[in-house]
């Protein structure tokens, strides 16, 4: 018999960051010489404080079900960090805990949109982002942010894309892929004309807040527009501060009738997270920063390392990242150019079959909205990036422009 799939199914596909990490594994596994910077995956390991603790938690037993919203003691931890890191105030009922942040989103999306319901999606996107609206019955509204404004989102683009069936609006603080970072006089803009728009929800991604290579402390529209959190979904997690992706725990700040939805969906799809990881994330709220100015000097190097090699290659525009765990680059300049065997680059897609050619894993701009652009990640080893960088100069090396008639 064959399988009747679902029209939801049918609207997604498999996230292409984890296609493109399968692939380069799977090369580097038959032997090839390859520099994976596909994913955005810390390459430090998870604070031994924080190793501890879920140690700690299975020789004491916690390992069966916790509440569906998470165990009191975490949520306690998510209000206390928010009050202390990012100076907003939420109650306990407000916090939800799920596995990882992208199912904070789903549930949110879950829980609030029917067929038809609009989503507005700056783009270049996370690809979760257009994909939960789509499994969920909504449809993606997506609003092109290019190089010429540092892929981030204008307030006039923002004022002519809402209509009558917006329901949400994406920001995502520092950016994946771009790594851009919103300033706070462009944060105003955005709020002013949320304003004028009450119908319409606010979904922060907050993942990389304490990624950022200015030297600032996390700052978000709420802090500059705290009218708007009344209709605001705050998502954050562990997995990229505290090099804990494996671990599999997000939170969600909302009003209460929107955490109390996201809860039923949860209670549903997955009862709730591992109680192990909530008493690791536990430790990873409660055991402070110290850690973090010696990997955020590791990251600016890196960033430096392949921005200094990547910005003098013709044919490629670098964005610099002001944060996250990536350097996105404008490749429409490798557009027509031939290879050494004729085949022409005809899109970011070949672009970065090229340089795996080379040894270079990186992701095309395609699966983030946005083309012709290639994203890498330096959340590898400081070596494998500075390689990197000279592999993608000799791989631009040998391209050259088609012969005219």
């Amino acid at each position: 018999m064959s399988l009747k799939l679902s029209q939801r199914v049918q609207r997604v596909g498999l996230s292409p960051n984890a296609a493109a990490k399968a692939r380069a594994t799977e090369l580097r596994g038959g032997g090839r010489d390859i520099l994976d910077l596909t994913t955005g995956e810390p390459d430090f390991d998870t604070p031994e404080h924080i190793k501890a603790a879920a140690w700690a938690a299975l020789r004491a037993g916690a390992t069966k079900y916790t509440a569906t919203p998470g165990t009191q003691a975490l949520r306690e931890a998510v209000v206390a960090k928010l009050a202390r890191e990012n100076q907003l105030s939420y109650s306990l009922a407000e916090v939800v805990i799920a596995n990882g942040a992208k199912q904070v989103i789903f549930n949110a999306f879950a829980a609030t949109l029917d067929e038809g319901d609009e989503v507005i999606v700056p783009v270049p996107y996370w690809p979760t982002f257009p994909d939960a609206v789509r499994f969920n019955g909504g449809t993606p509204v997506l609003l092109e942010c290019p190089f010429e404004q540092g892929c981030k989102l204008l307030p006039e683009q923002l004022e002519a894309a809402i209509g009558p069936r917006t329901r949400w609006l994406i920001l995502n603080n520092p950016g994946n892929p771009s790594g851009a970072l919103y300033s706070a006089t462009e944060l105003h803009a955005l709020a002013a004309v949320l304003r004028r728009h009450p119908q319409v929800w606010l979904l922060l991604d907050e993942l990389y807040e304490h990624i950022r290579f200015d030297g600032g402390a996390p700052s978000n529209l709420l802090n500059l527009a705290p009218d708007l959190k009344p209709r605001t979904l705050l998502v954050g997690g562990v997995s990229k501060t505290y090099a804990m992706t494996g671990w599999r725990i997000g939170f969600g700040a909302a009003p209460a009738a929107l955490a109390k939805a996201m809860v039923v969906v949860q209670s549903q799809a997955a009862s709730g997270a591992s109680s192990v990881s909530q008493a690791a994330a536990l430790a990873a709220f409660n055991g402070g920063l110290g850690f973090l100015p010696a990997q955020l000097a590791a990251y600016r190097e890196r960033r430096d390392l392949l921005v200094a090699a990547l910005a003098p290659l013709p044919g490629l525009q670098v964005l610099v990242p002001e944060g996250g765990f990536f350097v996105f680059v404008r490749c429409a300049g490798w557009i027509g150019r031939l290879r050494p065997d004729g085949q022409r680059i005809n899109s970011d897609a070949c672009a970065a079959a090229w340089l795996l050619e080379h040894g270079v894993a990186a992701i095309a701009g395609s699966a983030y909205g946005q083309s012709p652009w290639l994203r890498f990640s330096i959340a590898t080893a400081t070596a494998a990036v500075a390689e990197a960088g000279r592999r993608v100069a000799a791989a631009c090396a040998q391209l050259s422009e088609p012969a005219h008639a």
